[in-house]
């Protein structure tokens, strides 16, 4: 009985080492690349204006006042010494000069052409002649068209706390 019993233990373990089924792994989740990189804060979600409601935005706008808002538009130029500044399209020809909150943070050079979403401050500013010729100069004009700027002039300014930069 002893060797039975013996040869029982015996069964039962060589029984339990058949092969195991193994089924194959799953596919290791994919993570989608995200269609965009951010510069400075993220943007936050919520009501965004678009590029062809801008104008609206600004001729509301008067020197001194400012309004706190998300908007989407096609990047104009940038600057090309430190991408520490860049214009936006609006509908009507005209741009946008957007700066980044506390020179915190800046975009690529490259960005010409793409589209973003900025969130922080639009205003109408007076732009002095001598910032417009440094910033002409910043964007690579020539000198020529550097020499025409003369006086100052009020343009739509944005200070940016975030940018969404579309790939």
């Amino acid at each position: 009985m002893k060797y039975f019993n013996i040869f029982l233990v015996i069964l039962m373990l060589l029984s339990g080492c058949k092969e195991a089924k193994t089924e194959a792994p799953a596919p290791a989740e994919v993570a989608e690349e995200p269609s965009f990189v951010l510069a400075g804060a993220p943007v936050s979600e919520g009501e965004i204006y678009r590029q062809s409601e801008l104008d609206q935005v600004f001729a509301d706008l008067q020197p001194g006042d400012s309004l706190n808002t998300r908007f989407e538009a096609e990047v104009a130029e940038v600057c090309q010494s430190k991408g520490c500044w860049m214009r936006v399209n609006l509908p009507n020809d005209e741009t946008v000069m957007v700066r980044f909150k506390d020179y915190g943070f800046f975009v690529p050079k490259d960005i010409s052409g793409k589209k973003v979403i900025v969130e922080g401050k639009a205003f109408i500013s007076e732009v002095p002649e001598e910032e417009r010729r440094h910033l002409a100069e910043d964007a690579g004009a020539a000198d020529s068209v550097i020499a025409q700027i003369r006086g100052s002039e009020f343009q739509n300014g944005f200070e940016a706390t975030g940018v969404r930069i579309f790939k």
